[in-house]
Protein backbone atom coordinates (compact mmCIF):
# COMPACT_ATOMS: atom_id res chain seq x y z
CA UNK A 1 0.00 0.00 0.00
CA UNK A 2 1.53 3.06 -0.83
CA UNK A 3 2.01 6.28 1.73
CA UNK A 4 -0.97 8.16 -0.03
CA UNK A 5 -3.00 4.78 -0.10
CA UNK A 6 -2.15 4.16 3.32
CA UNK A 7 -4.88 6.67 5.41
CA UNK A 8 -7.97 5.53 3.56
CA UNK A 9 -6.78 1.77 3.91
CA UNK A 10 -6.62 2.27 7.14
CA UNK A 11 -10.05 3.71 7.71
CA UNK A 12 -12.03 1.38 5.28
CA UNK A 13 -10.24 -1.70 7.50
CA UNK A 14 -11.70 0.56 10.77
CA UNK A 15 -14.69 1.02 9.19
CA UNK A 16 -15.69 -2.61 8.36
CA UNK A 17 -14.96 -3.92 11.66
CA UNK A 18 -19.18 -2.97 12.84
CA UNK A 19 -19.99 -5.07 9.76
CA UNK A 20 -17.74 -7.56 10.94
CA UNK A 21 -19.43 -7.62 14.18
CA UNK A 22 -22.83 -7.76 12.38
CA UNK A 23 -22.22 -10.41 9.92
CA UNK A 24 -20.70 -12.62 13.15
CA UNK A 25 -24.02 -11.98 14.83
CA UNK A 26 -26.52 -12.96 11.62
CA UNK A 27 -24.68 -16.11 11.76
CA UNK A 28 -24.65 -16.82 15.47
CA UNK A 29 -28.29 -15.78 15.46
CA UNK A 30 -28.99 -18.10 12.88
CA UNK A 31 -26.57 -21.52 14.55
CA UNK A 32 -25.10 -21.60 11.18
CA UNK A 33 -22.17 -23.29 12.62
CA UNK A 34 -23.67 -25.59 14.78
CA UNK A 35 -25.25 -26.44 11.50
CA UNK A 36 -22.39 -26.94 9.98
CA UNK A 37 -20.81 -29.22 12.87
CA UNK A 38 -22.29 -32.09 11.05
CA UNK A 39 -20.62 -31.68 7.41
CA UNK A 40 -20.61 -29.08 4.60
CA UNK A 41 -23.21 -27.65 3.16
CA UNK A 42 -24.66 -25.46 0.99
CA UNK A 43 -26.78 -22.12 1.26
CA UNK A 44 -29.51 -23.54 -0.06
CA UNK A 45 -29.46 -26.03 2.57
CA UNK A 46 -28.71 -24.18 5.19
CA UNK A 47 -31.27 -21.43 4.33
CA UNK A 48 -33.88 -24.34 3.95
CA UNK A 49 -32.73 -25.55 8.15
CA UNK A 50 -32.67 -21.78 9.23
CA UNK A 51 -35.91 -20.14 7.24
CA UNK A 52 -33.07 -17.76 5.74
CA UNK A 53 -33.18 -16.35 1.95
CA UNK A 54 -30.99 -18.46 0.06
CA UNK A 55 -29.01 -15.50 -1.90
CA UNK A 56 -28.92 -13.48 0.90
CA UNK A 57 -27.65 -15.95 3.15
CA UNK A 58 -24.62 -16.53 0.57
CA UNK A 59 -24.16 -13.34 0.10
CA UNK A 60 -23.71 -13.41 3.87
CA UNK A 61 -20.98 -16.85 4.47
CA UNK A 62 -18.89 -15.72 1.64
CA UNK A 63 -18.31 -12.12 3.79
CA UNK A 64 -17.53 -14.60 6.38
CA UNK A 65 -15.48 -16.75 4.56
CA UNK A 66 -13.11 -13.76 3.68
CA UNK A 67 -12.65 -12.89 7.31
CA UNK A 68 -11.68 -16.78 7.73
CA UNK A 69 -15.01 -18.11 9.62
CA UNK A 70 -16.22 -20.33 6.68
CA UNK A 71 -14.74 -22.01 4.09
CA UNK A 72 -16.33 -22.47 0.55
CA UNK A 73 -14.93 -25.79 -1.34
CA UNK A 74 -15.08 -25.79 -5.43
CA UNK A 75 -18.20 -27.63 -5.23
CA UNK A 76 -19.79 -24.81 -3.48
CA UNK A 77 -20.51 -25.80 -0.06
CA UNK A 78 -19.48 -23.93 3.07
CA UNK A 79 -17.25 -25.64 6.21
CA UNK A 80 -16.16 -24.64 9.48
CA UNK A 81 -13.14 -23.59 10.23
CA UNK A 82 -11.19 -23.66 13.55
CA UNK A 83 -12.24 -20.37 13.65
CA UNK A 84 -15.63 -21.10 12.65
CA UNK A 85 -15.92 -23.49 15.59
CA UNK A 86 -15.96 -21.44 17.84
CA UNK A 87 -19.49 -19.99 17.35
CA UNK A 88 -20.36 -23.43 17.98
CA UNK A 89 -23.06 -23.24 20.78
CA UNK A 90 -21.56 -26.59 22.41
CA UNK A 91 -18.04 -26.29 22.43
CA UNK A 92 -15.39 -25.12 24.82
CA UNK A 93 -14.69 -21.77 24.56
CA UNK A 94 -17.49 -20.89 22.33
CA UNK A 95 -17.86 -17.38 21.25
CA UNK A 96 -21.37 -17.64 19.96
CA UNK A 97 -23.17 -15.89 23.54
CA UNK A 98 -20.34 -13.29 22.92
CA UNK A 99 -21.21 -12.88 19.13
CA UNK A 100 -24.74 -12.50 19.85
CA UNK A 101 -24.41 -10.04 22.80
CA UNK A 102 -22.14 -7.36 20.76
CA UNK A 103 -23.85 -8.06 17.64
CA UNK A 104 -27.95 -7.16 19.24
CA UNK A 105 -28.17 -5.13 22.44
CA UNK A 106 -24.59 -3.80 22.73
CA UNK A 107 -24.45 -3.07 19.42
CA UNK A 108 -27.35 -0.63 19.48
CA UNK A 109 -25.40 0.55 22.66
CA UNK A 110 -22.72 1.51 20.69
CA UNK A 111 -24.93 3.88 18.50
CA UNK A 112 -25.41 6.31 21.56
CA UNK A 113 -21.55 6.38 21.73
CA UNK A 114 -22.19 10.17 20.76
CA UNK A 115 -24.46 11.11 23.57
CA UNK A 116 -22.58 9.73 26.00
CA UNK A 117 -19.36 11.23 25.38
CA UNK A 118 -21.32 14.47 25.19
CA UNK A 119 -23.23 13.69 28.65
CA UNK A 120 -21.53 11.31 30.53
CA UNK A 121 -24.66 9.14 30.60
CA UNK A 122 -25.00 5.93 29.58
CA UNK A 123 -25.74 5.18 26.23
CA UNK A 124 -27.44 1.75 26.78
CA UNK A 125 -30.05 3.50 28.90
CA UNK A 126 -30.85 5.87 26.31
CA UNK A 127 -31.19 3.38 23.72
CA UNK A 128 -33.40 1.07 26.18
CA UNK A 129 -34.87 2.82 28.29
CA UNK A 130 -33.44 1.23 31.77
CA UNK A 131 -30.12 0.65 33.45
CA UNK A 132 -28.15 -2.25 32.02
CA UNK A 133 -28.46 -4.60 34.94
CA UNK A 134 -32.15 -3.78 35.35
CA UNK A 135 -32.68 -4.57 31.21
CA UNK A 136 -30.97 -7.99 32.41
CA UNK A 137 -33.33 -8.64 35.22
CA UNK A 138 -36.31 -7.70 33.01
CA UNK A 139 -34.82 -10.24 30.40
CA UNK A 140 -33.57 -13.85 32.00
CA UNK A 141 -33.23 -15.48 28.76
CA UNK A 142 -30.61 -12.58 27.96
CA UNK A 143 -29.30 -12.09 31.23
CA UNK A 144 -28.55 -16.04 30.76
CA UNK A 145 -26.76 -15.23 27.00
CA UNK A 146 -24.79 -12.47 28.93
CA UNK A 147 -23.25 -15.00 31.61
CA UNK A 148 -22.13 -17.30 28.90
CA UNK A 149 -20.87 -14.64 27.04
CA UNK A 150 -18.80 -13.65 30.08
CA UNK A 151 -17.74 -16.73 30.33
CA UNK A 152 -16.70 -17.37 27.18
CA UNK A 153 -14.61 -13.85 27.43
CA UNK A 154 -13.16 -14.45 30.74
CA UNK A 155 -12.86 -17.94 31.00
CA UNK A 156 -9.45 -18.17 29.12
CA UNK A 157 -8.64 -16.00 32.57
CA UNK A 158 -8.64 -18.29 35.74
CA UNK A 159 -5.92 -20.17 35.16
CA UNK A 160 -3.05 -17.81 34.04
CA UNK A 161 -4.29 -15.28 37.45
CA UNK A 162 -3.68 -19.00 39.42
CA UNK A 163 -0.39 -19.39 37.33
CA UNK A 164 0.49 -15.59 38.45
CA UNK A 165 -0.70 -15.73 42.16
CA UNK A 166 -0.03 -18.12 44.94
CA UNK A 167 -3.54 -18.47 46.76
CA UNK A 168 -2.34 -21.99 48.69
CA UNK A 169 -2.20 -19.26 51.82
CA UNK A 170 -6.06 -18.91 52.12
CA UNK A 171 -8.22 -20.98 53.85
CA UNK A 172 -11.35 -19.31 52.85
CA UNK A 173 -12.13 -17.42 49.81
CA UNK A 174 -14.97 -15.55 49.22
CA UNK A 175 -15.99 -14.60 45.21
CA UNK A 176 -17.77 -11.46 45.02
CA UNK A 177 -20.64 -11.54 41.91
CA UNK A 178 -18.95 -15.23 41.13
CA UNK A 179 -21.22 -15.80 38.75
CA UNK A 180 -21.71 -19.39 38.04
CA UNK A 181 -19.28 -19.94 40.23
CA UNK A 182 -16.81 -21.34 37.17
CA UNK A 183 -13.25 -19.24 38.48
CA UNK A 184 -14.16 -20.22 41.97
CA UNK A 185 -14.51 -23.83 41.01
CA UNK A 186 -11.28 -24.10 39.54
CA UNK A 187 -9.34 -22.09 42.36
CA UNK A 188 -10.84 -24.76 45.00
CA UNK A 189 -10.13 -27.91 42.15
CA UNK A 190 -6.57 -26.33 41.94
CA UNK A 191 -6.23 -25.84 46.07
CA UNK A 192 -8.33 -28.72 47.72
CA UNK A 193 -7.39 -26.76 51.02
CA UNK A 194 -9.60 -24.04 50.47
CA UNK A 195 -13.18 -23.43 50.93
CA UNK A 196 -15.28 -21.00 48.79
CA UNK A 197 -18.07 -19.15 49.39
CA UNK A 198 -20.15 -17.91 45.86
CA UNK A 199 -21.50 -14.41 46.46
CA UNK A 200 -24.28 -13.11 43.88
CA UNK A 201 -27.60 -12.01 43.47
CA UNK A 202 -30.27 -14.25 45.16
CA UNK A 203 -31.75 -15.08 40.98
CA UNK A 204 -27.62 -15.83 39.76
CA UNK A 205 -26.93 -17.34 43.06
CA UNK A 206 -30.44 -19.77 42.80
CA UNK A 207 -28.69 -20.64 39.12
CA UNK A 208 -24.78 -21.17 40.30
CA UNK A 209 -26.37 -23.41 43.16
CA UNK A 210 -28.77 -25.82 40.72
CA UNK A 211 -25.38 -25.78 38.11
CA UNK A 212 -22.78 -26.19 40.95
CA UNK A 213 -24.59 -29.44 42.54
CA UNK A 214 -22.63 -32.06 40.99
CA UNK A 215 -19.09 -30.29 41.53
CA UNK A 216 -15.99 -32.40 42.65
CA UNK A 217 -15.63 -29.35 45.10
CA UNK A 218 -19.50 -29.54 46.29
CA UNK A 219 -18.48 -29.78 49.91
CA UNK A 220 -15.95 -27.37 50.00
CA UNK A 221 -17.98 -24.47 47.53
CA UNK A 222 -20.68 -22.59 49.39
CA UNK A 223 -23.61 -20.20 47.40
CA UNK A 224 -24.94 -17.59 49.27
CA UNK A 225 -27.60 -14.84 47.37
CA UNK A 226 -27.17 -10.94 48.70
CA UNK A 227 -26.60 -7.52 47.63
CA UNK A 228 -22.74 -6.41 47.57
CA UNK A 229 -23.74 -2.91 48.68
CA UNK A 230 -25.16 -3.91 51.48
CA UNK A 231 -22.93 -6.70 53.15
CA UNK A 232 -20.77 -9.83 51.91
CA UNK A 233 -19.83 -12.59 53.89
CA UNK A 234 -17.39 -11.63 57.22
CA UNK A 235 -13.92 -12.56 57.95
CA UNK A 236 -12.66 -14.43 54.37
CA UNK A 237 -9.21 -14.78 53.94
CA UNK A 238 -9.52 -13.45 50.67
CA UNK A 239 -12.38 -11.35 48.86
CA UNK A 240 -11.99 -12.07 44.97
CA UNK A 241 -13.81 -9.46 42.48
CA UNK A 242 -13.58 -10.66 38.96
CA UNK A 243 -14.16 -7.76 36.31
CA UNK A 244 -17.07 -6.06 39.17
CA UNK A 245 -15.39 -3.25 39.63
CA UNK A 246 -15.36 -1.96 36.68
CA UNK A 247 -19.17 -1.99 35.98
CA UNK A 248 -19.70 0.33 38.34
CA UNK A 249 -19.02 4.63 38.40
CA UNK A 250 -16.64 5.67 41.09
CA UNK A 251 -19.24 6.39 43.99
CA UNK A 252 -20.41 2.71 43.67
CA UNK A 253 -17.23 1.02 43.09
CA UNK A 254 -15.79 2.54 46.15
CA UNK A 255 -19.56 1.41 48.28
CA UNK A 256 -18.70 -2.33 47.02
CA UNK A 257 -15.85 -1.96 48.13
CA UNK A 258 -16.32 -0.70 51.66
CA UNK A 259 -18.50 -3.44 52.48
CA UNK A 260 -15.26 -5.56 51.73
CA UNK A 261 -13.80 -3.65 53.82
CA UNK A 262 -16.22 -4.33 56.79
CA UNK A 263 -16.13 -7.80 56.56
CA UNK A 264 -12.17 -8.14 56.01
CA UNK A 265 -10.15 -9.35 59.12
CA UNK A 266 -6.99 -7.41 59.47
CA UNK A 267 -5.13 -10.33 57.98
CA UNK A 268 -7.75 -10.35 55.09
CA UNK A 269 -6.60 -9.67 51.39
CA UNK A 270 -9.10 -8.05 48.40
CA UNK A 271 -8.03 -9.52 44.79
CA UNK A 272 -9.51 -7.18 42.19
CA UNK A 273 -9.02 -8.83 38.60
CA UNK A 274 -9.51 -6.09 35.90
CA UNK A 275 -8.06 -4.82 32.73
CA UNK A 276 -5.35 -2.09 34.42
CA UNK A 277 -5.00 0.57 31.67
CA UNK A 278 -1.13 1.56 31.21
CA UNK A 279 -0.09 4.53 30.34
CA UNK A 280 1.05 6.15 27.38
CA UNK A 281 -0.20 5.95 23.85
CA UNK A 282 0.34 2.44 23.02
CA UNK A 283 -2.71 0.46 21.78
CA UNK A 284 -4.50 -1.64 24.37
CA UNK A 285 -8.00 -3.85 24.46
CA UNK A 286 -9.12 -2.59 27.87
CA UNK A 287 -9.04 1.12 26.11
CA UNK A 288 -11.67 0.40 23.81
CA UNK A 289 -13.61 -1.50 26.78
CA UNK A 290 -13.47 1.60 29.12
CA UNK A 291 -15.70 2.79 25.89
CA UNK A 292 -17.71 0.11 26.28
CA UNK A 293 -18.34 0.47 29.98
CA UNK A 294 -18.95 3.75 29.41
CA UNK A 295 -22.20 2.89 27.60
CA UNK A 296 -23.60 0.75 30.53
CA UNK A 297 -22.16 3.47 32.92
CA UNK A 298 -18.85 1.49 34.06
CA UNK A 299 -15.20 2.09 33.47
CA UNK A 300 -11.56 0.74 33.37
CA UNK A 301 -8.95 2.10 35.39
CA UNK A 302 -5.39 3.18 35.83
CA UNK A 303 -3.03 1.76 38.51
CA UNK A 304 -3.52 5.57 39.92
CA UNK A 305 -6.98 5.54 39.78
CA UNK A 306 -7.55 2.13 41.81
CA UNK A 307 -4.88 3.71 44.52
CA UNK A 308 -7.70 6.24 44.69
CA UNK A 309 -10.19 3.84 45.09
CA UNK A 310 -9.00 1.67 47.84
CA UNK A 311 -7.84 4.62 50.04
CA UNK A 312 -11.20 6.01 49.93
CA UNK A 313 -12.65 2.42 51.11
CA UNK A 314 -10.28 2.51 53.51
CA UNK A 315 -8.12 -0.14 51.97
CA UNK A 316 -4.19 0.08 50.75
CA UNK A 317 -3.28 -1.13 47.29
CA UNK A 318 -0.25 -3.49 47.81
CA UNK A 319 0.64 -4.23 44.69
CA UNK A 320 -0.14 -4.78 41.04
CA UNK A 321 0.21 -8.58 39.39
CA UNK A 322 0.16 -9.19 35.74
CA UNK A 323 -0.69 -12.12 34.14
CA UNK A 324 -0.59 -13.85 30.93
CA UNK A 325 -4.11 -12.68 30.16
CA UNK A 326 -4.79 -9.33 29.75
CA UNK A 327 -5.96 -8.92 33.23
CA UNK A 328 -4.04 -7.91 36.57
CA UNK A 329 -4.56 -8.72 39.84
CA UNK A 330 -5.45 -5.45 42.15
CA UNK A 331 -4.47 -6.94 45.36
CA UNK A 332 -5.42 -4.57 48.43
CA UNK A 333 -5.08 -5.06 52.15
CA UNK A 334 -6.79 -2.86 54.98
CA UNK A 335 -5.42 0.04 55.41
CA UNK A 336 -3.68 0.57 58.89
Amino acid sequence: MSDRDAGPGFYRQMFAGSWITQGLWAAAELGIADQLAAGAATAEELAARTRAHPGSLYRLLRALAGVGVFVKDEQGRFELTPLGHLLRADVPGSQRAFAIMMGAEFHAAWGELLHSVKTSQPGFEKRFGVHFFEYMEAHPDRHHLYDTAMEAVHGPETEPVLDAYDFSAFRTVVDIGGGNGSALSTILKRHPSIHGTLFDMPAVADRARAALADSPANGRLRVEGGDFFKAVPASADAYLLRHILHDWQDHDAIAILRKCREAMSPSSRILVLEMVIPPGNEPGFGKWLDLMMLLVAGRERTQKEYEALFSEAGLRLARVIPTASDVSIVEGVPAV
